[in-house]
């Protein structure tokens, strides 16, 4: 729920962010070259999301996007179901990627850090030389357009240069981390059935040294359409590792002879999975004209990134976080990547890091960055922090206390880019903006040409309530459908069903009087106490503050028979502590007096870990499903975990719960 008071204001734009920002710019330009004025951010936002097709014409013009084709109309269609962006032209995201606006041939536009090997930098002339020559090898191998390349690979130079190389070809892409396991990445790229896989053969993270020879072997085995594997020897410098495999210096060796191949704009581009965290992992595609227009949009205006930058985000090839790190070469700046554990040697690494690559903007999820608080950890008196100009949330909503930290213990006055979307959509439809103040706790603003609203459960908007999220105009990045979905049936029931022609999303929003935004969890994770509907978020902002509390999950089972069913509050104590009777009053206490009665769990119960994904998403709904009674291997996918035990615990509990059950009579 939103605060009836005003937050602390954290940082508010500087009086020339009008000449000094990207976006500032963009506006200078929009008043010069088509006549139209907007004296600010939330003028400019109303006009971009009411005239949707002037907005995104100009951002295609502003950037210069580039079409073999003439540019006609930029959208038809009559809703979002059957939206045709930018009908008639072809583009390719690798050569706008590729062109580096503002960069010098000898400039590093890649900075690679890893616990496996030593840092990498390459130049914008390397790059562009090893994606040509990769791109021809591929032909060597018989990829053609359409079809899919896979790549279990690290965080790496080499599977960007592998990314550009195939969708440089109007092949497609799609990727997983080689931290997942072999039944997760089949799961996924079982559906998609690629031509050519590109592996590492291993990795270390931190002390650990991680082989993956054997998993490429089932993986290869389970996928029989797969005519060649390449392997990059990432672990181990020999090549003969994975039998009958090309090496990656094998590809790098061809001549740069195949040009890229311009596309239809809705060609294509990758395929990127959901979590899989409320049932199987759907095959998201993504096309290129849709993730051209909206990062450059997201990444030249809103996060103001460009040539001078060196962008960094914690990542793995497995979240949408790696296309949105991936896609700062749209705007010239320098990608900085991470291979490895953070918190090796200890949780001051990507600080350190930070340090020592001279980054500009620094994102990760909003679990790490409240982990570094809990840890008591100063960055800003402990590295040089001076060169960064902004730092990046997602993946959690970011609490008023992870607002304060970052401003006070690692780059005070500097602002704080809390950003909300999804792997859906693959980018952020509200987060900061260089002309919008930061506000503690609140995501600052609706993004540009994102027509985000909160709905009552009748579609009726709400401003200052928590509701729906809903995005009620189209999106370019909105996704071509799912694979194998070819009357795209599956996809109108994922997002268009609930409110008949416009996309719900599945969490809760708060836009508040400002405009700014709150996210506080899954509405399919709902917390229905006597007819009072609670987000996830207040419950962990609440409880993970305690330091006796390392980690916490929440649920409510909802009762059949209409009664209040039960709120089940699960933790993971810090080291050294115990869930006592003490704590557990603490907890109640900090809840009623923070939230409210409502907010007090009917029991709270110890566990030894909290399955997380990757990127750091808690399983809520896995988890209620699990303790509700069903199978927990058709729920969720354990190889998909940081942990795979971490479900342990919640499956003992479901068994106890149904034999108490049938043992009343």
């Amino acid at each position: 729920m939103s605060s009836p008071m005003t937050p602390a204001l954290l940082w508010q734009p500087p009086a020339n962010a009008r000449s000094s920002s990207g976006m500032g710019r963009w506006l200078e330009w929009l008043e010069r070259e088509r006549g139209i004025v907007l004296e600010d951010y939330d003028s400019a936002w109303r006009w971009s999301t009411s005239d949707p097709e002037a907005f995104w014409a100009s951002i295609w013009a502003y950037y210069d996007v580039r079409s073999t084709t003439a540019v006609g109309r930029t959208l038809e269609g009559s809703g979002i179901a059957d939206a045709r962006w930018f009908p008639g032209t072809t583009v390719n995201y690798a050569e706008h990627a590729l062109r580096l606006t503002g960069r010098a041939d000898s400039d590093p536009v890649i900075l690679a850090y890893s616990q496996t090997r030593a840092p990498v930098t390459v130049t914008a002339a390397e790059l562009r030389d090893q994606v040509a020559s990769v791109r021809a090898g591929l032909v060597a191998l018989g990829v053609k357009p359409g079809d899919r390349v896979a790549g279990y690979l690290s965080n790496i130079p080499e599977t960007i240069v592998a990314f550009l190389a195939t969708v440089g070809l109007g092949a497609i892409w799609s990727s997983c981390s080689p931290e997942m396991g072999v039944r997760s990445v089949v799961e996924r790229f079982g559906q998609i059935e690629p031509t050519v896989l590109v592996t590492v053969d291993g990795y270390r993270y931190g002390a650990k040294s991680i082989d993956r020879v054997e998993e490429v072997a089932a993986i290869r085995a389970a996928l029989p359409g797969l005519r060649r594997v390449v392997v990059v020897p990432h672990l181990d410098e020999r090549t003969d590792r994975i039998p009958d495999a090309l090496s990656w210096a094998d590809l790098l060796g061809y001549e740069p002879s195949v040009e890229v191949q311009p596309v239809p704009f809705d060609h294509p581009l990758a395929i990127l999975f959901s979590s899989g965290t409320t049932g199987p992992p759907k095959a998201i595609v993504h096309g290129h004209g849709g993730l051209l227009l909206e990062h450059l949009k997201l990444l030249g205006l809103h996060t103001d990134l460009g040539p001078a930058d060196r962008f960094f985000w914690l990542t793995t090839t497995s979240w949408m976080m790696w296309n949105y790190l991936v896609s700062g070469l749209l705007v010239g700046s320098t990608v900085v990547l991470f291979d490895g554990d953070p918190a090796t040697p200890d949780l001051g690494a990507l600080w350190d890091l930070s340090a020592r690559s001279g980054t500009t903007y620094f994102g990760a999820g909003a679990p790490y960055f409240m982990a570094c608080r809990k840890a008591g950890l100063a960055p800003r008196t402990s590295y040089d922090l001076s060169r960064l100009r902004g730092i990046g949330s997602t993946a959690a909503p970011l609490p008023e206390s992870g607002f304060r930290w970052l401003d006070e213990q690692v780059a005070p006055g500097v602002p704080i880019g809390s950003v909300s979307g999804g792997t859906d959509v693959c980018t952020g439809f509200v987060g900061p903006s260089p002309l919008v103040p930061v506000w503690a706790g609140e995501i600052s603003c609706r993004m540009l040409g994102a027509a985000i609203a909160a709905y009552d459960t009748d579609g009726n908007e709400l401003v200052g309530e928590r509701g729906e999220l809903v995005i009620t105009q189209p999106l370019p990045s909105m996704p071509l459908g799912f694979w194998g979905d070819s009357d795209r049936s599956r996809y109108r029931t994922a997002y268009l069903e609930h409110f008949p022609g416009v996309w719900r999303h599945g969490d809760w929003i708060t836009v508040t009087e400002r405009g700014s935004c709150l996210i506080s969890g899954r509405s399919d994770a709902t917390l229905n106490r006597g007819g009072v509907r609670l987000g996830t978020a207040e419950f962990y902002s609440v409880v993970e503050e305690l330091p006796q509390v390392h980690d916490s999950l929440v649920v409510h089972l909802a009762d059949d028979g209409g009664g209040p069913g039960e709120l089940l509050l699960f933790v993971v104590p810090a080291a050294g502590e115990q869930l006592d009777d003490r704590l557990r009053h603490e907890i109640i206490r900090q809840l009623r007096t923070n939230l409210s009665p409502r907010h007090a769990p009917d029991a709270i119960v110890a566990v030894r870990a909290i399955p997380r994904t990757h990127s750091g998403k808690k399983l809520e709904v896995p988890v209620k499903r699990i303790l509700l009674g069903e199978i927990p291997g058709q729920v969720a996918s354990r190889s998909s975990l940081v942990d795979p035990t971490a479900l342990d615990d919640f499956e003992a509990l479901a068994r106890e719960r149904a034999a108490s059950a049938a043992d009343q009579p």
